[in-house]
C-alpha cells in the first residue's frame, strides 16, 4: 500500500497521469463520485452514502449524508457539515473529505449549493454570499435532525470558496463547536481584487459591467455569465496561477463532474465583490483549525484569514508542506496529512 502511494505521489509531483489512479469516473460509480476510493455500494457494517433532499426557503436541495460503519441510529455520533469549493459540486473533494471523516466515525454532510449542481434555483449558476452562507446554515438544519447526529456535537469544514463562507457562516451561528478549512478561498476578496490582487484596477469596470448585466436580467434580457471559456490545454498551460492551471485539469479532466461549472452569473458580482469572508471573523470564538498547501498560490487568504480571527486563542494554521491548492484534493499523500490534521481536531473538540 505504501509503495502505490509513493508511486501515486511521486506521478503526482513530476506531472504524470497519476491523478488518473486517484480520481473515478463519475459515469461508472452509482452515485456518480469522482474520487479515488469512493463508495460504489452500501454494504452492512461499513460506511454508506444516502443521498437525500430537503428544502431551503423553497429550493430543493440536494445532499449526501455519509455515516460511519456499523451506524445504529439509536446511538449517538458527533457530525460534520461538509461546504464544497466554487464551481464545485458534492461528488468531488467535499465528499472525499465527507467520507474519510465519516471512516473516523462522524456523520456527515456535503450538500451542492442553491441554484448549483443538483439543486434548485434560477438562473442556475447564481452565486451570492449570503446563498452560499445560507446552504451552511441549512445544512446544519437537516443534519441535527438526522438520526444517531448529537447536535451537540457539530463541526464545520470548508474548503476553497466553501471555507471562505464557512468562515462567515460561523460567525453567527453558534451550533458549530469546531471549524475547519481546508484551502480556503475568500471569493469576494478574488472577486474585487484579482486573484493576488491582480485586477485591482479594474475594479469599476467590472461593477459597471455587473450593473449592465443585472439591468439586462431585471429587463427579461440574456442571463450574462462569467467563466464559461473552454480552453485548449495550450491555453490552460498559460495560465499566471496554479490554482487556474491546476483547477481546469481536476474539474474538466482527472474529476469532472457534468454538474460542476467555473460560470457564474455576472450580476452575482454586485453581491460578491463587497463581500469579504474575514469581516466581522473576530465573531469566532470556537476552535479554528486553517489547513493550506505551502506551495499554494492562495495561501495568503488562510493567512490573512487566521491573523483576522482574534475572538479565539484556539487556532492553528497548519501548512502541508510542498502542496499546492489543489494537491489537498486528491493527491493521496497530502489528503492523509489534512486528515491527520482534521481527525485529531475533531476528536478534541467534538
Amino acid at each position: 500500500m505504501r509503495t502505490t502511494l509513493k508511486a501515486t505521489f511521486m506521478a503526482a509531483m513530476i506531472g504524470m497521469s497519476g491523478a488518473e489512479a486517484e480520481a473515478a469516473d463519475y459515469q461508472q460509480n452509482p452515485f456518480t463520485l469522482t474520487y479515488g476510493g469512493a463508495l460504489t455500494k452500501n454494504e452492512p457494517g461499513k460506511v454508506n452514502i444516502h443521498p437525500v433532499s430537503y428544502k431551503l426557503n423553497g429550493l430543493d436541495i440536494s445532499a449526501n449524508v455519509y455515516t460511519p460503519a456499523n451506524y445504529d441510529a439509536a446511538k449517538k455520533y458527533p457530525a460534520v457539515v461538509v461546504a464544497h469549493p466554487n464551481g464545485g459540486v458534492k461528488e468531488q473533494v467535499a465528499g472525499l473529505y465527507a467520507q474519510r471523516l465519516a471512516d473516523q466515525g462522524y456523520i456527515t454532510i456535503t450538500a451542492d449549493a442553491a441554484y448549483q449542481g443538483a439543486s434548485g434555483g434560477e438562473p442556475r449558476n447564481v452565486d451570492k454570499p449570503a446563498h452560499r452562507i445560507e446552504d451552511i446554515h441549512g445544512m446544519a438544519d437537516f443534519i441535527a435532525r438526522y438520526p444517531g447526529a448529537d447536535n451537540t456535537r457539530l463541526g464545520l469544514l470548508g474548503i476553497c470558496g466553501g471555507g471562505g463562507y464557512s468562515l462567515a457562516a460561523a460567525q453567527t451561528d453558534k451550533r458549530f463547536q469546531s471549524i475547519a478549512t481546508l484551502s480556503m478561498f475568500n471569493s469576494g476578496l478574488v472577486r474585487r481584487n484579482g486573484y493576488q490582487d491582480s485586477q485591482v484596477a479594474t475594479i469599476q469596470d467590472r461593477l459597471q459591467q455587473a450593473s449592465a448585466a443585472r439591468a439586462q436580467e431585471a429587463a427579461g434580457g440574456e442571463i450574462r455569465y462569467i467563466g464559461d471559456a473552454r480552453l485548449t490545454d495550450e491555453q490552460i498551460a498559460k495560465l499566471p496561477f496554479d490554482l487556474y492551471r491546476q483547477g481546469f485539469e481536476y474539474y474538466g479532466k482527472t474529476h469532472a463532474h457534468p454538474n460542476s461549472t467555473f460560470r457564474y452569473t455576472q450580476s452575482s458580482l454586485l453581491d460578491l465583490m463587497s463581500f469579504d469572508a474575514t469581516d466581522q471573523i473576530e465573531l469566532i470564538d470556537k476552535p479554528l483549525l486553517m489547513i493550506a498547501g505551502s506551495k499554494a498560490d492562495s495561501l495568503y487568504m488562510s493567512q490573512q484569514a487566521f491573523a483576522k480571527a482574534t475572538g479565539t486563542q484556539d487556532k492553528k494554521l497548519f501548512t502541508i508542506d510542498g502542496a499546492t491548492h489543489i494537491d489537498t484534493y486528491w493527491v493521496p499523500a497530502y489528503v492523509d496529512i489534512a486528515m491527520d490534521q482534521l481527525t485529531a481536531f475533531y476528536a478534541r473538540t467534538l
